[in-house]
Formats: C-alpha cells, sequence, structure tokens
C-alpha cells in the first residue's frame, strides 16, 4: 500500500514585515523540516501551482480557514499581514531533508468572507508595474525627512498618550507644536492590542488627531502612541515651515494643460 501514498507536504513559510516568521503546512501534524518548525494549518490551500519560466507567481492565490492561531482575522484587518513574504515549497515528511521552493511572492490582496480569507500573491513581475520615471507635479514628491527632503526629523517625533477616543479622532494629553503639524504624518501604536502597527494621519488640531482609517482594533484610554510630523506637500510650507524650499521635488509654477485656453484678463 506504500506505493498508493504521497508522503508529500505543501509548506507555508510568512515572514511579515515586522519580523514575525512562521511556518505552516498542509499536513495533519506539524514537521520539522530543514530545522525550521512548520505548524499543521491544513485549511491553508493554493488556489494553483503552475510552473513557467516567466516572472508571475506559480501560486497566484492562497487561502484558510482562519482556523491557526498565528493568522486570525483581527491580524489581517489591522494590516499586520499586508506586504507580508511569502514562500511556497514542497518537502517529503518521511525522508526529511531541504523543502524544494515552488514560488515566492508577497501577500497583495485579502479577502475575508464566511469561509475564510483569500490573499493574492504578488511576483516578481508586480514591481515592473510601478512607473519608472517620475511625473511633473505642483506638490512635493518627496517624504519628509527622507534622502531628498533633507529636513531633520530630530524633535519631530514625539510620544503621547490616548486619552479619548470616537472613530477616527483621537485626543491626546499633548498639544502640537505648530498649527496642523501632524498632519499628513504618520503614527505608531507603542502599546495596546495595536502595538507595532502604524497608520496615516489626516489632520491635526491642539490635542485632537484624524487618522485616516478608523482603527481595526480597540483602542484603550492611556495607549501610548508615537507622533511623526507630517507635511501637506505645497512649497507654501516648505519655505515657511521648514525653510527648504531648495529641496523642494515638485514643479508649483509648471503652467497646466490649461495654458492655451487662457486669455488676456481670465
Amino acid at each position: 500500500m506504500s506505493d498508493r501514498l504521497t508522503t508529500l507536504a505543501l509548506l507555508w513559510l510568512l515572514e511579515r514585515r515586522d519580523g514575525v516568521t512562521i511556518g505552516l503546512t498542509d499536513h495533519d501534524r506539524d514537521l520539522v523540516i530543514d530545522g525550521r518548525v512548520y505548524r499543521a494549518a491544513p485549511g491553508m490551500t493554493p488556489a494553483a501551482i503552475e510552473r513557467g519560466d516567466g516572472l508571475d507567481p506559480a501560486v497566484t492565490e492562497a487561502s484558510g480557514a482562519l482556523t491557526h492561531a498565528a493568522v486570525t482575522e483581527r491580524d489581517l484587518l489591522a494590516g499586520r499581514w499586508d506586504g507580508a513574504r511569502i514562500t511556497v515549497a514542497v518537502a517529503d515528511w518521511s525522508a526529511g531533508g531541504a523543502p524544494s521552493v515552488l514560488s515566492g511572492g508577497t501577500i497583495g490582496e485579502i479577502e475575508i468572507d464566511d469561509r475564510g480569507f483569500t490573499a493574492q500573491l504578488r511576483g516578481p513581475a508586480a514591481a515592473l508595474e510601478r512607473a519608472v520615471t517620475e511625473e511633473t507635479s505642483a506638490e512635493c514628491r518627496a517624504a519628509l525627512g527622507d534622502r531628498r527632503c533633507r529636513v531633520p526629523m530630530a524633535g519631530r517625533r514625539r510620544l503621547a498618550r490616548v486619552q479619548e477616543v470616537s472613530g477616527m479622532t483621537l485626543t491626546l494629553d499633548s498639544v502640537e507644536p505648530t498649527p496642523d503639524a501632524y498632519g499628513g504624518g504618520r503614527l505608531r501604536w507603542m502599546s495596546g492590542e495595536g502595538r507595532g502597527l502604524e497608520g496615516a494621519i489626516s489632520q491635526s488640531a491642539g490635542a485632537m488627531l484624524t487618522l485616516r482609517m478608523t482603527p481595526a482594533f480597540p483602542v484603550a484610554p492611556g495607549t501610548l502612541v508615537e507622533i511623526t510630523e507630517g507635511c501637506d506637500k505645497s512649497v507654501a510650507t516648505c519655505r515657511a515651515r521648514f525653510a527648504n524650499v531648495a529641496n523642494f521635488r515638485g514643479e508649483p509654477y509648471l503652467p497646466g494643460i490649461d495654458l492655451l485656453t487662457r486669455y488676456p484678463g481670465a
């Protein structure tokens, strides 16, 4: 009967951007392959496996039943798995040895329904879909504090505690240094259920912050956050607030497509 039994098992190696790495297998028990532990997760299945000489991933989709403690619905909704690296391999669990890699990629769009979740995998070809050169824009294309902007970020990151929460609005125990100082900035959760996650700040006023998205987890008063100042990308702000027009990465005075329709006195 041994010739009728398969001893191959699919292995999933998931590496999150925060450094958390887990191994899962579709086998009915935990496996130790090449010195790494793969936890049994029979609900994890690929949509299809096709090997070719292109750049697209061999596995285009992965689905699971959300039954394993390592991959929970809350973490998926909170964005902990966004952009995570996935390596799919196969190994002979009876003979041991190094696994054979079938595919690799990063997690793209994630859908959750009553049956579990479905995640799209992006292969190396996804990098070729990005724009090669920048387009002209009236707003700055650099990020505040990066190597092109060069604004020093020392003193522009602060720790604060949440006092009140109302949807996307947070009230902190400290006041912003200048009007809308955190608009366009980032917020990092330093404690609580969202510890380690980041979110974008839409605007700020005094001790109040408005996030771009409602947190996918409960936020309790006293939660510690790190807030980083932002920029509205305008040349006026770059000049008045940061005195950094020399590094402005935009074309605010470039005529637009309406140039031909202009006329004297308009």
